[in-house]
């Protein structure tokens, strides 16, 4: 009970500022023979911009400074490698791609002294060091047990152009250095998803089954291995009284991380919500999502009923829960337009009673948010695709960046504006303006929105396969031809979003400035007549009749006419 309680208030800590989510699919389990990983990063200090860094050489004995990823915070220095890989965001010139959420975990394991390499550095360190999804697993198993671990609880989703794994680990507080950690391989034709708790539980154990421990890494590229976890995972968690079973029950997220109400109603939800549009046998799953069963735990991975195509991972990165029991667009909260948002803390007091705020997939706070897709038919440079957006995942725009490029869009580039200094030209500040003037009448406007966001997704899903054979061609005859041309294409294309997306907020915030609701035709605005620019008179719809019913019911005779 005493674990419990206490992952029960870590997880309301860390869900309210980083509260992420990742979506994984296995090759075998999409429409064009892809893989794809999906990231919401969301936290309310976190500016939305495409990281950048080109291949590097160093000489021997360079240091590299390390800060933390949330924070900014100084860590302390580690080796530089050789050699580095390109990265765009979260995604390298190889396909290898990394997103992340966090869950927290004991908390006896939080604080570990003297640790160098925080969770969003071992994302990018990772991306600059690896080929493939298991090269990154053992450089992250590596960087850890040589510079510590100066995080709490995460789970990574690490994909390659053929496999998709979830690695989760928690470090050893001040019992040690490093961290205790399990991978395993999602099989192929399986889908997968995470969203701040733990969801890894019994693994393979034994080579023969699989499973290979830490300092069994040089095994780690056999295709035969599907589970790797640090060699004391569970010694570590005996010898501290957080286990007392035997080694083929252990569990790794009961253990190190155990679900409560908070984990399953906040985090797994997410995934439920997501498993149950591609799979019909996830309504037994329902009570647990909802916090109240949780001994019926969902699966880590499933097997979808169809196959899923990257415009359907855009419809899960958008969820509210519609059509779901938690459908928050009905009730008080959600204001007379029908709300899907709750502004922030996730929890709040009445006369000492806690209570709580739905928390979807696509949220307000969301920085930036990342579908990545391998596509082993194409070179590597060409093959990889990071479909990037910044601000709420449900108004953005997923632009195909190549992974291959030699520069990122300005409007999304590092540094271009921040979270204390507004940019009228960066992307994130300008999608920013339309989702938050959307969220004012949400009903009205986000059809609008939606409709030029898929007009623009649409027509990158279908022109991106005939860029892709042409990118392939020229690179193969000229590589630094092909690799500017894959560079023009994102970057113009995604620049050009950001201005489409300045029009279109030009346009909303005419319509319905004021809370009137302009006539139009197309983008055109219906004048009286008379030629001198006054529209015919707007529309004002008012509120439904229910949400005037709640008015009288909750004021009685007050505004009645006499």
């Amino acid at each position: 009970m005493r674990r419990l309680f206490i992952a029960l208030i870590l997880l309301f800590s860390y869900i309210s500022s980083e509260a992420c989510t990742n979506f994984l699919i296995t090759k075998a389990a999409t429409t064009d023979n892809s893989t794809m990983i999906s990231y919401n990063a969301d936290s309310h200090t976190m500016y939305g911009e495409l990281y950048y860094w080109p291949a590097a050489n160093y000489p021997l004995g360079t240091m590299l400074d390390i800060y933390d990823w949330d924070s900014g915070a100084y860590h302390g220095k580690i080796k530089q490698a050789l050699h580095t890989y390109k990265v765009v965001g979260n995604m390298n010139e190889f396909q290898v791609a990394i997103g992340e959420t966090t869950f927290g975990g004991l908390k006896e394991l939080h604080h570990q002294k003297g640790a160098i390499i925080d969770y969003g550095s071992l994302i990018y360190l990772a991306l600059q060091r690896s080929k493939s999804a298991r090269e990154a697993i053992k450089t992250i198993a590596e960087l850890l047990a040589e510079y510590g671990y100066a995080s709490h609880g995460e789970s990574f989703s690490i994909m390659d152009k053929n496999e998709v794994w979830v690695m989760e680990m928690v470090g050893k507080g001040e019992f040690g250095k490093g961290a205790v950690w399990v991978a395993r391989l999602i099989p192929d034709g399986y889908i997968s998803a995470h969203a701040n708790q733990a969801r890894i539980q019994k693994f393979p154990q034994k080579y023969k089954d699989g499973g290979i421990s830490s300092d069994e890494l040089d095994k780690i590229f056999d295709p035969k291995v599907v589970a790797v976890y640090a060699e004391d995972v569970i010694s570590f968690a005996k010898e501290h009284d957080f286990y007392k079973g035997k080694d083929k029950d252990f569990s790794f997220s009961d253990v190190y991380a155990p679900v409560d109400f908070g984990g399953a109603r906040f985090c797994e939800s997410r995934v439920w919500s997501m498993f149950r549009q591609v799979n019909n046998d996830m309504d037994k799953y329902e009570s647990y999502a909802m916090g109240f069963d949780l001994g019926n735990r969902m699966p880590l991975f499933i097997k979808p009923d169809k196959k899923i195509s990257l415009k359907d991972m855009i419809a899960f990165m958008g969820d509210h829960f519609e059509g779901t029991k938690m459908d928050f667009r009905d009730d008080p909260g959600a204001g007379p337009f029908g709300l899907p948002y709750r502004w922030r803390g996730l929890t709040w007091k009445v006369d000492g009673v806690e209570y709580f705020n739905e928390r979807s997939t696509s949220t307000q706070q969301t920085g930036f948010t990342f579908i990545a897709q391998g596509r082993s038919q194409y070179p590597d440079p060409v093959g990889g695709i990071l479909w990037f957006g910044v601000d709420d995942s449900y108004f953005t725009v997923y632009n195909p960046i190549f992974c291959g490029v030699q520069d990122v869009p300005k409007s999304y580039r590092k540094g271009f504006g921040n979270m204390m200094k507004f940019e009228p030209d960066a992307a994130f500040w300008v999608f920013n303006q339309v989702s938050n003037l959307a969220y004012t009448r949400y009903n009205a406007i986000a059809p609008l929105v939606k409709e030029e966001q898929s007009k623009i997704e649409d027509k990158y899903i279908k022109s991106i396969n005939i860029i892709s054979e042409a990118a392939t061609k020229l690179y193969k005859t000229d590589k630094e031809l092909g690799l500017q041309y894959i560079t023009d294409y994102s970057t113009g294309q995604a620049d050009k979003v950001v201005e489409q997306w300045k029009d279109l907020y030009r346009f909303l915030f005419a319509k319905f400035v004021d809370g009137n609701i302009k006539k139009t035709k197309g983008r055109e605005f219906i004048d009286n007549g008379n030629g001198r620019n006054i529209p015919i008179y707007p529309d004002q719809p008012g509120y439904s009749e229910e949400k005037y019913k709640k008015i009288i019911k909750e004021t009685g005779d007050r505004y009645k006419m006499r």
